[in-house]
């Protein structure tokens, strides 16, 4: 039987257009030109003027031969150069490759040769790592610097500097709609399990989805005036640059994250929403006298990583912020799970509030379903707060897959969900709450650290016996890696001596701040006992 529906109504240009935050930035110009859009310093942009700058910066890569398919990638902290780049690069039909700043030589590298990178912005600060990883490049590469007013200053690496590369673009570029929606936006790396991490790619209707959800979630008001202490290398800055083009937002841009400077933003700024790790809290709740400034306007905080504990929920509150917990991974575009809150939670007392709003919670509006499985049956967990299973995504905002590897990606979307690797609970009230993380992966200060790398950093030293690394808590970073190693008879090596190795080998915040010397413990087939060394380690 022929459907009715069908006959006659066919998709065409009246009727549909591909979902894409590019179509964000065509209206933000439009409705709100002359509000301001990004600040920095003494510089002010409005969304008029980023507009352009937007449309120069993909004119000017096009007219380089940069466009559909091609890898464009940036290292910078969060200045104007990283938030242009977010609308310019896709503008181009190019991928946006946001580098995290964090990262060794080595693996910067590695990054720029999978993901074949064609361009690559850096700022200045970064110029002599940036050095160092060019000149191990197998390709040309279009080096763009990036002299920013606030920095601390640098060298120039590249051909040409990034105002100079504006200029020589269009300001009347056109701002067109990928073809299909599916088309990849941008590519972000995440540690997983191994030493060398693996591509994530997004794609524009995720980034757009989400980009609504961020709104809807937080109950986003027109206007926001939004702190960047969020990282927009981590997950686009859980699309937040997309979200403030929907919302005729203002950027306050934050070279340097302090809580002097937080504070001095919020207070001068009036600003009303800012996202950070466990470790922003920190920050803040331990802030010094000389660095507060006081404040009477809400202030929204968005925080998500490691579980925050209640405690700090409860201290961020009664300084003033109001607090929402989300969770996600890079591979869902960043949060993708909310505890949204009830009105009538705010009778409990403080601290039943803040261990309720410890919990991850529900899905985000855009993510089609949220379940805890069990992964061998695929079949859900008694939703009893007790009963341990994976936390599973299905929807529009799970990663296209991972760039260059069919095997990770057919693991990860096994059983038709996408499987994150975290292990947790389903309460009676739907809501989900995490108890371990099955991969191993340490998140500190918000970053994910691999702890096999971490062990195989270990394994090099030539007195290093066995090592296992596991997560320990932290009052400031949330968590950081501790180190179980056996030592080789006879050895003298110190905890100290191996500390000193492994900054010879990994990024700084991949260090192991705590090593303790003795026999691992094992099950009958040889298997070593993490959830025992986890003990260990809350108990030093």
């Amino acid at each position: 039987m022929t459907n009715i529906y069908e006959q006659g109504l066919a998709r065409n240009q009246a009727n549909y257009a591909p979902l894409t935050p590019l179509s964000l930035l065509s209206r933000v110009e439009r409705v709100y030109p002359d509000h301001p859009a990004v600040i920095h310093g003494k510089l002010c942009y409005s969304w008029r003027q980023t507009t352009e700058r937007c449309r120069r910066l993909a004119s000017a890569l096009v007219k380089r031969g940069i466009g559909r398919g091609d890898t464009v990638a940036i290292i910078a902290p969060n200045t104007p150069a990283i938030f242009e780049a977010h609308f310019g690069v896709p503008m181009a039909g190019a991928i946006l490759n946001a580098l995290n700043i964090r990262l060794d030589a080595a693996t910067l590298s590695f990054i720029l040769e999978h993901g074949e990178a064609k361009a690559v912005i850096t700022d200045s600060e970064f110029s002599p790592l940036m050095r160092s990883v060019l000149e191990n490049a197998s390709r040309d590469l279009l080096v763009i610097d990036v002299h920013d007013p606030e920095g601390p200053g640098g060298e120039s690496i590249g051909q040409i500097n990034y105002d100079d590369f504006l200029a020589s673009g269009d300001p009347d570029f056109e701002i067109s709609l990928p073809d299909d929606e599916w088309d990849a936006i941008s590519l972000n790396y995440t540690s997983g399990t191994t030493g060398n991490p693996k591509g994530v790619v997004y794609h524009h209707r995720g980034a757009y989805l989400n980009a609504i959800s961020n709104i809807v979630g937080w109950n986003m008001a027109h206007h926001p005036v939004y702190l960047w202490t969020l990282p927009m290398f981590h997950c686009n800055g859980w699309c937040f640059p997309w979200t403030l083009a929907a919302l005729g937002g203002t950027s306050i841009c934050l070279r340097n994250v302090s809580a002097g400077a937080i504070f001095s933003a919020i207070a001068e700024k009036q600003v009303s929403h800012f996202c950070g790790a466990p470790i922003i809290l920190n920050l803040l709740v331990n802030a010094k006298d000389s660095e507060r400034k006081s404040f009477s306007h809400p202030v929204n905080v968005m925080t998500a990583a490691a579980p925050p504990p209640p405690s700090v929920l409860t201290a961020m509150e009664e300084d003033g912020f109001k607090m929402t917990h989300v969770y996600g991974l890079t591979e869902t575009y960043g949060p993708a799970v909310i505890c949204a809150w009830h009105p009538d939670w705010n009778s409990l007392p403080p601290e039943d509030q803040a261990n309720t709003k410890a919990r991850q919670g529900v899905p985000y509006h855009a993510l089609e379903d949220l379940q805890i499985l069990d992964p061998e049956t695929m079949e859900p967990v008694t939703p009893n707060a007790t009963d341990l299973g994976e936390t599973m995504f299905r929807g529009n905002i799970v990663m296209k897959g991972y760039l260059k590897n069919e095997v990770a990606t057919k693991e990860a979307f096994a059983g038709g969900w996408f499987h994150s690797g975290d292990l947790g609970v389903m309460h009676p009230d739907q809501y989900i709450q995490l108890k371990d993380r099955s991969k191993d992966i340490i998140i500190s200060g918000g970053e994910n650290i691999s702890s096999i790398e971490i062990e195989d950093t270990l394994y090099r030293h030539k007195d290093v016996l066995e090592a296992a690394v596991v997560a320990k808590s932290d009052p400031h970073w949330g968590e950081v890696p501790c180190a179980f190693v056996t030592l080789r008879n006879n050895s003298q090596t110190t905890p100290a001596e191996l500390i000193d190795f492994c900054r010879t080998q990994l990024a700084k915040f991949k260090i192991p701040k705590h090593i303790i010397f003795e026999d691992l413990p094992k099950t009958s087939t040889g298997k070593i006992q993490k959830f025992k060394l986890r003990e260990r380690a809350e108990a030093q």
